[in-house]
């Protein structure tokens, strides 16, 4: 049985994301075991890591950086494992090299770009609603689930800004393309929340759970 580790470090949706991928694992009839975890050695034994995030990215970094060992285990699982990994909405954001929400502060650094407030004209920020997911680029395992008109919710006011066009896997429309999936070998990360956008956030999580890096 393969095991999901959910990383608690302290986030807001920790619980309805882990909610979340058991119910899509049931659903799908999949062997896995749903763990909600702050232990560095659980992270280096998941199958599969999921990073939530709600919150401020310099908070969520910080929370992140203060679990003793943690940052070595996720390197470590990740980039020299290559297990599949998950960041949403803020652990999406994590991925980047800098976010610059209240002073600029060093991310996980695994995608090259930055983290920076949106300043869409004559829209309101945050960016809160529900709006439509467009593929954009090379298919993937997981976005190759998604169909015209799919939507999913969104609550933020920073958006990661990829350096390399070939990381970004979909888009989302508020007064720009606004990057809304992107990854890279076995990371995948989502702005929005698929833990609370229904049908959609479901397949896509299955998706992931799937996907065979």
């Amino acid at each position: 049985m393969q095991t999901i580790v959910v990383i608690d470090y302290g986030s807001g949706n920790l619980h309805s994301a882990a909610k979340a991928l058991e119910h899509a694992t049931a659903e799908a009839g999949l062997a896995m075991e749903v763990v909600v975890s702050g232990d560095p050695q659980a992270v280096r034994r998941a199958d599969r890591i999921v990073l939530p995030g709600q919150g401020a990215f310099g908070d969520c970094i910080g929370a992140l950086n203060a679990i003793p060992g943690m940052r070595a285990a996720l390197d470590h699982a990740v980039l020299e494992q290559k297990k599949p990994f998950l960041g949403i909405c803020v652990g999406m954001q994590l991925m980047a090299k800098h976010g610059f929400e209240n002073g600029r502060h060093d991310g996980l650094g695994w995608l090259r770009g930055e983290v920076v407030k949106m300043t869409p004209p004559d829209l309101k920020i945050p960016h809160m609603g529900w709006n439509e997911l467009v593929h954009f680029g090379l298919v993937h395992p997981v976005t190759q689930v998604l169909k015209p008109g799919d939507h999913a919710y969104f609550v933020h006011s920073y958006q990661f800004v990829p350096n390399d066009m070939a990381d970004l896997l979909a888009y989302t429309d508020y007064g720009d393309r606004v990057p809304a999936i992107v990854g890279r070998d076995n990371m995948i990360g989502m702005q929005f929340h698929p833990e609370k956008s229904q049908d959609v956030g479901l397949k896509l999580i299955t998706a992931f759970l799937r996907w065979m890096v």
